[in-house]
């Protein structure tokens, strides 16, 4: 069994920089990682520029959806990470919280959220680089009992 650190990525709508986070860091960690984003308050759909600029780096968004941020979703993390969200954002004892001021896609226009997507990668380059490495359970050592005796 493995058990690989969880990290979600969280903002307002879902629909810019946690999405662009996420599906960053599910691109270089290449299975490493669980990756999750959610919204305080989800829009109905991923802002289409969101959609293009990661288009350009050959990641596709276009068949993606925001979703609502759940209690058991931060439970699950072991690493949260928001984007503006602010009070929105439940906070819950143990888990690690880092908070990236990033500018906020909405609105915006492609040559704008260019610079915000390669600021999220270099960050969620620095993170992974951070984060421990999945752990195999089944290579742990076992606990030998002394003065035991094992069948022949």
């Amino acid at each position: 069994m493995t058990t690989v650190p969880e990290v979600l990525f969280v903002c307002t709508h879902n629909a810019g920089r946690s999405r662009m986070a996420a599906a960053l860091l599910h691109h270089h960690a290449a299975g490493r990682v669980t990756v999750r984003s959610a919204g305080s308050t989800p829009a109905d759909s991923i802002n289409p520029a969101v959609v293009q600029a990661m288009a350009e780096i050959g990641l596709d968004l276009s068949h993606e959806f925001p979703e609502p941020l759940t209690d058991d979703a931060v439970r699950a993390a072991d690493v949260v990470i928001t984007m503006g969200c602010g009070d929105a954002c439940p906070i819950f004892p143990g888990k690690r919280y880092l908070d990236w001021g990033l500018l906020d896609p909405a609105g915006k226009t492609l040559d704008q959220i260019r610079p915000t997507r390669d600021e999220i990668d270099r960050r969620v380059r620095a993170l992974l680089a951070e984060l421990p490495a999945p752990l195999h359970t089944d290579c742990l050592p076992r606990r030998i009992i002394l003065g035991s005796t094992l069948p022949a």
